[in-house]
């Protein structure tokens, strides 16, 4: 299949930086659709199960530890939990499985789960954690949910960050063998999180399932649950008592305005790859500013069909699973 990509041009959504889920959910109807959100009870991700399920979804919400999700969204409507730790590719081929066998079909991924800048951890057979979390065991989620993804052309929602902007993929040392950095980890999973909604997009579109990916915004939520707070008051995210300081941090129902508005908004049909913030598709990156720093948009690197491609096929020799590029063949 020949790689094409879709422009990075706004489609006029009418929202913007300070919406939030409700508001960008309002008057569409999803009743009789289905989701699947990773993270969902926490953060953004609970701020998403809400609004989805306000406007009629139901939805799945996989879990490392069911009992605290379920407290979590005791009181929200149409919601189930299910057990999955994406760090242990087991446990997702297994909860993926129940899915299928049940024969529901899935409308909507939002990938949201994810760890931040955390201690050099491995996991499985010894990848680095925040690469295989956030992204191998996402990958592997939605090509073993494919059977359910295609019966209705469902949008898969990879929730990204800014942070992609820090590298690319590090093709000589993936997974960090050779000295670890946090936030170069967490950059490389970021970035591969947009590189896999592109190449999936080139994938799964003859079956009309496509892909977006997305940075929601900053916002203090226990994503930062691995930094020190000294380390958030000198970036001057929080004072020292510990209380948000910095008035450009969105509230987690805005953070999860921009991927609620990817998964429902009609004005992405047809469209798909393309890299979302403040519930519109976003344009390229330009120039960082002088002395470092992250701006709006998404990186070349990111945005690299050839890049994109490479991920994959790394991807699916280290997870063993390849269900979208072997049913094209």
């Amino acid at each position: 299949m020949t790689a094409t990509r879709t422009p990075q041009r706004a489609v006029g959504s009418g929202f913007g930086y300070r919406s939030t889920a409700e508001e960008v959910v309002r008057g569409i109807d999803l009743t009789g659709r289905r989701a699947v959100v990773t993270g969902g009870y926490s953060g953004i991700g609970l701020e998403t199960v809400r609004a989805l399920s306000r406007a009629g979804a139901s939805v799945i919400v996989p879990a490392r530890r069911p009992e605290n999700a379920r407290k979590a969204l005791a009181g929200v409507e149409g919601v189930e939990v299910g057990q999955a730790d994406l760090a242990d590719q087991g446990s997702v081929r297994a909860f993926a499985q129940e899915v299928v066998d049940s024969g529901r079909e899935i409308d909507i991924v939002v990938a949201g789960a994810g760890v931040m800048a955390c201690p050099e951890t491995r996991v499985g057979p010894g990848w680095e954690a925040q690469f295989a979390i956030n992204h191998l065991g996402h990958f592997a989620l939605v090509n073993l949910l494919r059977p359910a993804l295609v019966r209705r052309g469902a949008r898969v929602v990879m929730v990204s960050s800014s942070g992609h902007q820090l590298t690319g993929i590090r093709w000589a040392d993936v997974q960090f063998a050779d000295g670890y950095d946090k936030w170069l980890a967490y950059g490389q999973a970021k970035t591969a999180n947009v590189l896999f909604a592109l190449h999936l997009d080139q994938l799964g579109r003859e079956d009309g399932v496509r892909a977006f990916s997305l940075h929601p915004g900053s916002i203090l939520t226990p994503l930062q649950r691995h930094l020190e707070t000294a380390e958030m008051v000198d970036a001057g995210w929080i004072d020292e008592a510990g209380r948000p300081a910095d008035p450009s941090f969105k509230t987690p129902e805005q953070g999860a305005a921009t991927q609620v508005w990817a998964a429902t908004s009609p004005l992405l049909a047809g469209l798909g790859g393309v890299y979302c913030e403040d519930c519109e598709v976003a344009p390229p990156a330009g120039p960082a500013p002088e002395g470092g720093g992250l701006v709006p948009g998404v990186a070349a690197h990111a945005a690299d069909p050839e890049q994109a491609a490479r991920l994959w096929e790394l991807s699916a020799e280290l997870t063993g699973v390849n269900a979208f590029a072997s049913a094209g063949r």
